[in-house]
């Protein structure tokens, strides 16, 4: 349950800050480079405690104090999150790239 709730609140943080992303900048473009920069950072920050999360749940399920659903939930959505984060990621070192091949 605690699993599901924090990728509830994942998935409300991610839409908000999508939301606020599709508004524009508010003072110019370095609020938006500061807005997409703390955007990464949740993101990663978020990922690493749903990591966390599911090797503590799969320690108690190993001692046996934990419900094999919920170390199953907590895996899952903290791969998910990893993947999301990766695809990211890879589209950033995409357009990197692409910015770099443009001439001059």
């Amino acid at each position: 349950m605690a699993a599901d709730l924090s990728a509830l609140r994942a998935y409300a943080a991610a839409a908000q800050n999508m939301s606020r992303a599709a508004e524009g900048p508010q003072a110019g473009d370095e609020a938006g480079a500061s807005d997409f920069s703390a955007m990464v950072s949740s993101a990663v920050q978020n990922t690493g405690n749903s990591l966390a999360q599911a090797e503590q749940l799969t320690a108690g399920a190993a001692m046996g104090q934990t419900e094999l659903i919920d170390v199953v939930t907590a895996v899952s959505a903290a791969e998910v999150q990893l993947q999301t984060v990766m695809a990211v990621r890879d589209e950033v070192i995409r357009a990197y790239n692409d910015i770099l091949k443009m001439p001059i």
